[in-house]
């Protein structure tokens, strides 16, 4: 039997679990599988398919979970009908036990045919996804099976278990469920990697946006996704994160503090404010290097003239923090055109930070996704005595790999970026 150590109790301590349970003999154990996540703190939410409803009963679920649980798709109850986008939202992983052959086959196909499919399709990038599969040992050792796994796994779906020995039907193999302390065991590592509990967490995103006049300002072209989705993955981690946020169309992450400013200058005074009682700071917003020198009061009127401002440069934001502040951690950004390399690295010495996540902006950027509004991007990470390229990925995925070798950085562990998340199935 695997014992929770109280570490990987404190790990789960107010996750977001979403439990989907799927037709399978196996379905009694995730009645246990639940009481053992609320033992460990973690807040559950249970969607069932229909044949799972024919092994266990709803009302198991909700009284185990203390949540109503969901069963239909199409819920006039939910909010506006989207019950499956509500559920994904709120969801920091998704968590399919047992997850039958038939449910694994119609995951790979990305199917949307029941409440559990469709909100698996919808968490998309927003929480990773877990299944440990329970079937007879034919159909598991099945090649069809056994390629709809290797699929999953190329997408980074977490393969937990199964387990081997005496089935339900009588044969022996593998096929079983693992046991409910051995998936919470493996939860824990997909949190504990990154696991920044008790640590504050302070965030910039976005531009910044220098006045002309009531009417026109100078800006850029960032648009913030990196940053909050640095800020969830942050948040995932356990931290508590401060978010100071340039004008951006985004909605705040969930159970995030949000900040926002308009200026460079706003968003210095804030920052160094907050960085008073903050562990790490990463700084990837996009702040204007120069302001004009005087904001004019009225709309400036076009004339047949030239119009020359006058520009003062802002203070370099990262450089004031960790000159006020040498033990906080920092991580900068640079978004670069040419000389990615070179130009990271002579700000990770010039600026005395920890960290620099590089990226490139501009033509440089045709080759791959691009930074600046795309919900894609590269990234290459320079600390003293090293370097990591973080392979395109959604800025979702990369957040969470950044914050995991933040996390290790900054608790010691220099000489181990590794992910453990995704390697699970190997376990």
């Amino acid at each position: 039997m695997i014992l929770l150590n109280s570490a990987a109790m404190q790990v789960l301590t107010n996750k977001r679990i979403l439990l989907g349970v799927t037709g399978s003999i196996a379905a009694y154990k995730a009645a246990d599988l639940v009481r053992r996540l609320r033992e460990a703190g973690a807040e559950v939410r249970v969607v069932m398919t229909r044949g799972a409803t024919e092994f266990v009963t709803p009302m198991t679920f909700q009284a185990l979970s203390g949540n109503p649980v969901h069963l239909h798709l199409l819920d006039t109850d939910a909010e506006a009908g989207m019950g499956h986008i509500e559920l994904a939202r709120w969801a920091d992983v998704i968590l399919i036990a047992p997850a039958s052959a038939d449910f694994i086959a119609r995951l790979t196909q990305g199917r949307a045919d029941d409440l559990l499919a469709a909100v698996c399709l919808a968490g998309g990038d927003k929480a990773p996804l877990a299944v440990a599969p329970a079937m007879n040992a034919q159909m598991w050792a099945n090649e069809a099976t056994q390629e709809n796994v290797r699929l999953l796994s190329r997408r980074s779906v977490l393969l937990l278990g199964p387990d081997e020995g005496e089935q339900a039907c009588g044969d022996v193999g593998a096929g079983r469920l693992l046991a409910p302390e051995a998936i919470i065991a493996q939860l824990a590592q997909l949190f504990a990697p990154g696991s920044l509990s008790g640590r504050t967490v302070l965030v910039s995103a976005g531009p910044t946006r220098e006045a002309i006049d009531p009417v026109r300002y100078l800006s850029n072209h960032s648009s913030g996704k990196m940053g909050f989705s640095i800020a969830a993955a942050a948040q995932a981690a356990g931290a508590k994160v401060i978010l100071v946020a340039g004008p951006v169309s985004l909605a705040g992450p969930d159970r995030v503090e949000r900040i926002d400013v308009i200026s460079a200058m706003e968003m210095h005074d804030v920052i160094l404010q907050q960085a008073k009682t903050a562990d790490i700071f990463i700084s990837t917003a996009a702040v204007a290097d120069y302001r004009p020198a005087e904001a004019w009061s009225e709309k400036l009127k076009k004339e047949d003239r030239e119009l020359s401002l006058k520009m003062l440069p802002n203070p370099d934001i990262l450089a004031v923090v960790k000159q006020q502040f040498p033990r906080l951690f920092c991580v900068g950004f640079a978004a670069e055109t040419q000389h990615l390399a070179d130009y990271a690295q002579q700000k990770l010495h010039k600026k005395g930070i920890e960290l620099v996540a590089a990226n490139w902006v501009g033509p440089a950027a045709e080759t791959t996704a691009g930074a600046f509004g795309s919900d894609e991007n590269v990234l290459h990470l320079f600390w003293r005595g090293g370097d990591l390229v973080l392979e395109q990925a959604s800025k979702a995925k990369l957040a969470r790999r950044l914050v995991e070798v933040v996390a290790q950085h900054f608790n010691g562990g220099q000489s181990k970026i590794v992910s453990n998340i995704h390697f699970l199935n190997k376990e």
